[in-house]
């Protein structure tokens, strides 16, 4: 039964105001040629389903802006807490380390809030 009202209400975690409601990306599809930037948006419920689409798509660190959106509000993710020594997308468990501070209490060593969440990224939009 829970499982049904899972599935139409979504991750518990979405509720908790804590906690981003989703994560994007903003990428310049004119990579800076364009007079203004022209964005293409990527989406994912976790920061690393969202890191995990980008480097599938083949979206470097440089070409795009994070962004973690509560409801009501979105604040840019500093892409340093999200980059290995040479630059490049971290994979998961690297990016739960990394943010462990960021997101104190809800990531630790045995444990992640955003468990139920899909790791799934789509995009772009």
């Amino acid at each position: 039964m829970m499982g049904i009202f899972r599935k139409v209400l979504g991750p518990a975690s979405k509720y908790d105001k804590t906690l981003p409601y989703t994560y994007q990306a903003r990428v310049d599809a004119l990579r800076g040629l364009g007079r203004e930037p022209v964005y293409q948006y990527y989406y994912a419920d976790t920061i690393c389903g969202l890191l995990d689409y980008l480097r599938q798509e083949g979206i470097s660190p440089d070409e795009a802006d994070l962004f973690e959106v509560y409801q009501g509000d979105q604040r840019e993710i500093k892409k340093e807490y999200c980059l290995d020594a040479n630059r490049r997308w971290l994979s998961r468990p690297e990016i739960c380390n990394a943010l462990r501070e960021h997101y104190k209490g809800h990531i630790d060593e045995f444990s992640c809030s955003f468990r139920d969440r899909d790791r799934q990224g789509c995009g772009p939009y």
